[in-house]
């Protein structure tokens, strides 16, 4: 392995998605400006994810419908069928 090719600023972060509530801790190097208190009573860096594996339909083998802001709507008053 190459030295020093690794960052040295490693921290507890709190990747949290927000289309299922689903919330683990783990060590990064992410910047982020937020932060959140954890079980622990701690508080730590919060990273917000829109999708994970708890909620990503590979892993849970459920097809999940989630419309955020309109996207289908809008992708169909520009490109659907006109009349």
């Amino acid at each position: 392995m190459k030295k020093d090719i690794h960052p040295d600023n490693y921290r507890f972060v709190v990747f949290k998605d927000f289309s299922c509530d689903y919330a683990f801790l783990t060590r990064s190097t992410i910047p982020t400006k937020e932060t959140i208190t954890w079980e622990d009573g701690n508080e730590y860096p919060l990273v917000k994810l829109e999708i994970s594996s708890e909620s990503h339909p590979f892993y849970t083998g459920k097809m999940k419908f989630v419309d955020s802001a309109g996207r289908i709507d809008k992708f169909n008053k520009k490109y659907g069928r006109r009349k």
